[in-house]
């Protein structure tokens, strides 16, 4: 029997992630829901009839928490955290080559259209080095804080699982396209989108180009470039079209592909606008906009200052990871009391490459107080709209919900 108490209204009844830790910090277990409270209800009243409950409830210390906008952010957050932390009572999402991608074109001469999955390992070892370090706030306090990590065993066991999967190994940073789109939460969604694009712009699909168009070419799928039916050049372009549409992202692609199927219905090309529509009914259902996972590079902290705490979420490369409330008194002298608690904070603490606020006193000074010799300056953001002002927003609702479970 556990000895942990579960009190159930300390737990928001909002969608997001629960993270199960034992005595020792240790995260045992990851899940997400429509609704915390009644999902974790699930695990101690007995309505959850998995055989290794038992094992996993008897273990359980804290239940912190993460609070997010909706079910599409909780499924990619629960992906991404699973991955990073690798929870010793979860089976799926663990693998690097599983779960949520996005879509990428190969830098290769002649592109392919491909799944990608984002290589976290620098991500882990971030969250190795906090777990070491003790993190920045008090654990009682920090309700939503992920306070241990484990590190994969290195980078080529990471490759030989991926290339044993067929999944190409990630590519190094410098070889990595500047645009990926997804991440695609629907597997069935993100296949529909590869094999529309591939067919339309007649992109090749063999990862070897062979000598000889091959059946694919014949079937009217691809382009034939490997046997010189068009330029490689040609090629290259309608690889940079087929970019284009996938940027457009969303209801975008789907009004492209309704467009595209109307010009095929006018060439009374039927069969091809019946092929485009059935494409479209799938990619219909679009998933609600996120902004727990997206491309971004290097480190950003998201911190939003209350009366009494602060809530900092961290990111690396765009992918949420991490959130903590550590306690704060706001004083008499407003913002300024915002920037000696950034100064004081990393002082001791890795600075990232972007601090986003929701207010400061004097970015000046600030940023001249944050310089480190050798180190590019730090960015200070204090954002008035877009998705920096939403990642606030997340740090306030996950503040308010810290502070209402220990009421």
């Amino acid at each position: 029997m556990s000895a942990f108490l579960f009190e159930p209204a300390r737990y928001p009844e909002q969608p997001g992630v629960y993270i199960m830790k034992n005595n020792e910090g240790r995260i045992l277990y990851v899940g997400k829901s429509k609704c915390i409270r009644d999902r974790l209800r699930a695990y101690f009243n007995g309505a959850d009839k998995r055989r290794r409950i038992p094992a996993l409830t008897a273990e359980i210390a804290e239940i912190g928490f993460i609070v997010v906008n909706n079910e599409h952010e909780s499924l990619i957050l629960e992906n991404n955290l699973i991955k990073i932390h690798k929870p010793p009572y979860n089976r799926a999402l663990k693998k690097d080559n599983s779960g949520y991608a996005y879509l990428q074109l190969t830098e290769e001469p002649l592109p392919r259209l491909i799944a990608h999955y984002r290589d976290r390992r620098a991500v882990r070892e971030d969250a190795a080095g906090a777990a070491r370090t003790g993190g920045s706030g008090d654990g009682a306090a920090a309700r939503g804080e992920l306070a241990r990590a484990i590190a994969e065993s290195s980078a080529a066991a990471d490759a030989r699982r991926a290339a044993g999967k067929g999944q190409p190994p990630a590519l190094p940073a410098e070889a990595r396209p500047a645009e990926r789109f997804g991440p695609f939460v629907s597997s069935r969604f993100r296949e529909a989108v590869i094999a529309f694009v591939t067919e339309h712009y007649k992109l090749r699909t063999c990862a070897t180009l062979p000598k000889r168009a091959c059946l694919e070419y014949h079937l009217g799928k691809c382009s034939g470039v490997c046997a010189g039916h068009i330029s490689h050049e040609e090629y290259r372009e309608t690889a940079r079209a087929a970019a284009r549409l996938l940027s457009s992202g969303g209801e975008r692609l789907v009004g492209a592909m309704y467009r595209q199927m109307e010009e095929y219905a006018e060439r009374l090309a039927f069969e091809k606008a019946e092929h485009m529509l059935r494409h479209i009914r799938i990619l219909e259902r679009t998933p609600e906009r996120q902004i727990v996972d997206r491309e971004a590079e290097g480190t950003q902290e998201a911190v939003y200052f209350g009366e009494s705490a602060v809530c900092i979420a961290q990111l690396h490369d765009g992918m949420l990871h991490r959130i903590d409330c550590v306690p704060w008194t706001r004083g008499e002298t407003g913002s300024a009391d915002c920037d000696r608690f950034l100064i004081e904070r990393y002082r001791s603490l890795t600075r990232p490459d972007e601090i986003i606020a929701s207010e400061i006193g004097d970015a000046r000074l600030l940023r001249a107080a944050l310089r480190r010799r050798g180190q590019p300056p730090v960015r200070i953001t204090v954002p008035r709209r877009g998705v920096k002002l939403d990642l606030l927003g997340l740090c306030r609702r996950n503040l308010e919900e810290a502070e209402r479970s220990r009421a």
